[in-house]
């Protein structure tokens, strides 16, 4: 049997046909896996948790099951974000306080990928409770000298850098489309609470979402389809010259750089080519102030952040970065009246904007302000994200472009609440001609 050399470089759904068809083995698969990572751990970083032997154990238990009996995702390989249990590996968030904890059960959304037949890879890095952001030391596949944004860093630093081909990861503010970008590859963050959080540690329960990376828009659509996203009619089929999408700059657009500047521009070029039809919107001006937004936001999630870790705070404190200590103490100073304040104001604006988001295919917006910065202290800013996250709306980002470093960075397309699969179909047709055209291209 010849088996494909560079195995490791696939993505899912290119491992998923050849597994299906009995080209290679799920072993062989993991083998090629294991050597990627041992070639590029030391420079990447990207691993928390990874035991090659528990690895290759399941992956020999796959190779025994019949063809008749094999899951969805039949052997193919998945990181697993360390805030998300895990029953045979460690689970220790990122903190000091949680070394070698050992959880014994799975989160819904590994055990559901665990009974499609995934194989599940190992534990990537992120920041303490997924609240800071600064540190880790993983480092950005194209430019070592630079982060893969966070917190969801190893996930994306691992699926950029051929490592696995799909990671999951979560988002309070910009944490899987922010990495995506800065590391050049896709990610989807699903509408709030498609997809179960039960057994992953949450920082705001009002705005966590969780999500995935992947290499291809076909990825992200094996994805959504395991994990059940539906909408209440199934998506028709995209034509290009019938599309319309609006173009949304944000309240933000100070933040923007010369990268995301140019990707805007290049985005709206390329698919006005296209036929399609990209009209410039802005903000309700009643919520066009960026400043407020931004402190509504971190009201919510800082003051489910008091509660969400006040048992780390009880355990002992002085394990817990001081960012993290200072949630529970309060040390923002806002009140409980800002508090019901913020999250009316976020609830009385979702449908307004999902109203905004029907009247167009699709919402085209930028993704980050530039290419990933320089250094592992910063891991960039959320800017462009949280908003969105705010309105509990589903994105898909896409990776398209190239910033004046050679480092990638992309846009993001936005739909209405539960309108996941029309997202995911608009997002496909929109991709191929940006992907083609836009100069930056997935290994």
């Amino acid at each position: 049997m010849l088996v494909p050399t560079r195995l490791y470089s696939l993505t899912a759904s290119q491992v998923l046909r050849l597994l299906k068809n009995d080209t290679i083995t799920v072993e062989q698969y993991a083998l090629s896996i294991l050597g990627r990572i041992e070639e590029r751990d030391s420079i990447v970083k990207a691993w928390t948790y990874l035991d090659p032997q528990l690895v290759l154990s399941q992956a020999r238990a796959l190779d025994q099951i019949p063809p008749g009996q094999r899951g969805p995702l039949h052997g193919v390989a998945v990181a697993v974000k360390d805030v998300m249990n895990t029953k045979d590996m460690p689970t220790q968030f990122g903190s000091p306080l949680y070394e070698g904890n050992q959880p014994g059960f799975d989160s819904s959304a590994v055990a559901i990928l665990r009974y499609a037949g995934a194989l599940i890879l190992g534990k990537t890095v992120t920041t303490e409770f997924t609240a800071t952001n600064m540190g880790p030391n993983t480092t950005n596949p194209h430019d070592p000298n630079r982060t893969p944004g966070g917190s969801s860093a190893g996930s994306a630093a691992a699926v950029a850098d051929l490592q696995v081909p799909l990671g999951l990861g979560t988002q309070t503010a910009g944490s899987l489309i922010r990495p995506a970008s800065f590391t050049g590859i896709f990610a989807m963050k699903p509408t709030f609470n498609a997809i179960s959080t039960e057994g992953q540690k949450t920082y705001s329960v009002n705005v966590d979402t969780f999500g995935f990376f992947a290499r291809s828009m076909e990825d992200l659509q094996l994805v959504a389809d395991i994990f059940a996203l539906k909408d209440d009619e199934l998506p028709s089929s995209v034509i290009l010259k019938d599309a319309r999408v609006a173009l949304i700059k944000t309240p933000m657009w100070d933040k923007a750089g010369p990268g995301t500047d140019a990707a805007m521009e290049k985005a709206a070029t390329i698919l006005k080519k296209h036929g399609v039809k990209v009209e410039e919107v802005s903000f309700p001006p009643e919520y066009s102030d960026g400043k407020a937004l931004k402190r509504m936001l971190e009201i919510i999630a800082n003051s489910d952040a008091q509660a969400a870790f006040l048992r780390e705070y009880r355990m002992d404190k002085t394990k817990l970065d001081p960012i993290i200590r200072g949630f529970v103490e309060n040390s923002a100073n806002y009140t409980r009246k800002e508090r019901v304040q913020a999250l009316d104001r976020y609830a009385s604006m979702r449908p307004i904007f999902d109203e905004i988001a029907a009247d167009f295919s699709a919402i085209i917006t930028p993704s980050v302000p530039d290419e990933a910065p320089l250094g592992l202290d910063d891991m960039g800013s959320p800017a462009f994200n949280f908003i969105w996250t705010g309105l509990h709306m589903p994105v898909i980002h896409i990776p398209a472009f190239i910033g004046a470093h050679g480092m990638p960075l992309g846009i993001s397309v936005v739909a209405g609440r539960f309108f996941d699969q029309h997202l995911l179909a608009i997002s496909k047709a929109l991709s191929e001609p940006l992907m083609a055209e836009g100069g930056w291209k997935i290994s």
